[in-house]
């Protein structure tokens, strides 16, 4: 018989598992596919990227480089692999989303201490569990949690469509980084004026996918992850100011910079398939293939993957859990990963690692971990288990959620620098007297 449980086979499930696996104890992860899937999941294995296949930043003065550190720290399972499986993205961690699952799956399969259930959970476990099922939990479960904690709130997230990288047109496109940091990894499809308002004028007029009823009544949009129509229609400059700002490059068919740019980042090892960075979509399919195809360079493109979005759910946190993720009133019941409102591929991982290492500590009798307000870790788990105010939602890593720095500096990369050499030797602090 295991000695714990988790429940869903996501970034935040596996990482509880190793954590609890690591810690000498024997895991029941319970993962549903491939005996059934969610509408935005197609892949078998365990922890798909179903979004972007970006996990951000690597270099450390960033908040998601951070918080990277921060999870290599504490064992993490998957940063390592990300690393691993990695494609060329500047200065960003992205990676092969099927050999990155792949490896992530063969090492919790091989792992003598976790047996890997392929059956949907139709409850929460009697034993010590941790609860990963991600934020389209739905069915007997769901309405199981909801009765535990309360109805969870909503809200909507998007994907980007993907495209074939021999089916763009090699004359309109131009690779580049960004100021020229890095490789030159990231496809540019450049724009001019006129070329960028007859797309804005398109989009924003373009017909979308329809919604349920009720869905309607609770839509609302995560802002770090908006679709590309929600954010036009806020202004016809919107989309120059954000994922198609044309700052820091230089077309060099003209040696000008553009007035508007449209990146694509490899989507995998082999550079065959390329995503449209920023543009998470809820547009018919056949409008998203009109419409896009607008963009210089895209003409005859081919749509390996077409964006969707998709309703999510997380728990009104604050109410329900403390800084170790585990349920108020309960002992051995944990929560990780999106639902819990952390928001991001490797902050739902971070919770994963916390609510793993925190069970096998209840369970050897152990005080929890309860990082440092100082750590990206300790920041993001304060605040979903200690937010005041009265409309809570999703957060995703980010330096202003860590506390001031007691020494004002200017130079805001200098600034970002005192942050993470402060996170890390708070963290090392904390685990040399807690470990």
């Amino acid at each position: 018989m295991a000695d714990a449980t988790v429940i869903g086979g996501g970034l935040a499930g596996c990482e509880a598992a190793w954590q609890l696996a690591q810690a000498g104890y024997h895991v029941n992860l319970i993962e549903m596919k491939p005996q059934q899937y969610t509408p935005v999941h197609h892949y078998s294995g365990l922890a798909e990227l179903v979004c972007s296949n970006s996990l951000k930043a690597s270099r450390l003065n960033s908040a998601a480089g951070l918080l990277k550190a921060e999870m290599e720290q504490l064992g993490s399972l998957l940063v390592p692999i990300a690393k691993q499986y990695a494609v060329p993205a500047g200065g960003a961690l992205a990676v092969d989303r099927e050999r990155f699952s792949d490896a992530v799956t063969k090492a919790i399969r091989n792992h003598p201490n976790i047996t890997l259930s392929e059956t949907e959970a139709t409850a929460i476990s009697n034993t010590p569990c941790v609860v990963a099922t991600g934020p389209l939990t739905a069915g007997i479960l769901a309405a199981e949690i909801e009765k535990r904690c309360g109805k969870p709130l909503n809200f909507f997230d998007a994907a980007a469509p993907v495209v074939r990288f021999d089916s763009l047109n090699p004359e309109k496109i131009f690779f580049a980084a960004r100021y020229g940091r890095g490789d030159a990894d990231y496809i540019n499809c450049p724009m001019n004026q006129e070329e960028y308002e007859t797309f804005y004028e398109t989009l924003i007029t373009a017909e979308r996918a329809p919604l349920h009823k009720c869905d309607k009544a609770a839509f609302r949009v995560y802002e770090g992850c908006m679709p590309i129509e929600v954010l036009a229609s806020r202004g016809k400059d919107t989309m120059r100011f954000g994922p198609l700002k044309p700052v820091g490059l230089t077309d060099p068919k003209t040696g000008h910079r553009p007035w508007a740019v449209v990146q694509l980042r490899r989507e995998n090892q082999a550079g065959t398939l390329y995503n449209l960075v920023g543009f998470q979509t809820n547009l018919r399919f056949p409008e998203q293939k009109r419409v896009f195809s607008l963009i210089p360079g895209l003409e005859r493109a081919e749509f390996q993957r077409y964006g969707v979005m998709h309703r999510n759910s997380f728990l009104d946190s604050p109410r329900l859990l403390d800084a170790d993720y585990r349920l108020r009133g309960t002992t051995v019941l944990y929560f990780a990963g999106q639902m819990t409102g952390v928001e991001g591929y490797m902050e739902s991982a971070a919770s994963g690692i916390l609510a793993g290492k925190n069970l096998a500590r209840t369970l050897h009798g152990k005080p929890s971990l309860l990082l440092p307000a100082e750590t990206m870790m300790g920041a993001l788990a304060h605040y979903i288990s200690g937010y005041t105010g009265g409309d809570f939602q999703p957060m995703g890593a980010n330096m202003g959620i860590l506390p001031e720095l007691p020494e004002r500096i200017r130079g805001k990369q200098e600034k970002y620098q005192a942050y993470a050499e402060r996170s890390l030797a708070a963290l090392e602090v904390y685990l040399n007297a807690n470990t």
